[in-house]
């Protein structure tokens, strides 16, 4: 691996660049997402930077359960991201659709739809939890990238 590439994998492991999605969450995981950005849990720590656009970023946050009117958005979103990308799951809702298992504007949880890198379990999660979840993205953007994956092999 030449120089070029060893500083890529460094800086995207020690400076992830997020982009966070609602798909119809109660907000709990939002306010906590928000929370984790705050100095008081220093995601500075691990380079985490809110963006946005989805085309600086990284990583994809999604909260929320996945619904009818969400799922064209999502999939738009996902492909705007360059990559490597990696996507982070925070709560119950977008892994299990949780509560809201039984409604008929939900489709299935978000990995029916695109492929999940990180779940962060919880309803809501913790901020340490979500910024744990975002470091273990960061570790796989690097590895991702020391082993070459390109963009077509991202969205492939």
């Amino acid at each position: 691996m030449n120089l070029w590439n060893r500083m890529m994998c460094y800086c995207r492991r020690h400076s992830p660049w997020l982009f966070h999605m609602n798909t119809g969450s109660c907000n709990g995981c939002d306010i906590e997402l928000i929370a984790s950005l705050s100095p008081r849990y220093d995601a500075e720590q691990v380079g985490a930077v809110l963006q946005a656009s989805p085309r600086h970023a990284d990583v994809l946050c999604v909260t929320g359960p996945v619904t009818r009117n969400s799922i064209v958005a999502i999939k738009t979103v996902y492909g705007q991201i360059c990559g490597p990308k990696a996507v982070v799951a925070i709560g119950s809702c977008p892994a299990s659709t949780n509560v809201f298992i039984d409604s008929r504007t939900l489709e299935g949880p978000l990995d029916q739809h695109i492929p999940v890198d990180v779940y962060v379990p919880g309803c809501p999660p913790r901020p340490d939890a979500i910024l744990a979840g975002v470091a273990k993205a960061a570790e796989m953007l690097a590895e991702r990238r020391a082993a070459g994956e390109t963009e077509k092999e991202a969205i492939a």
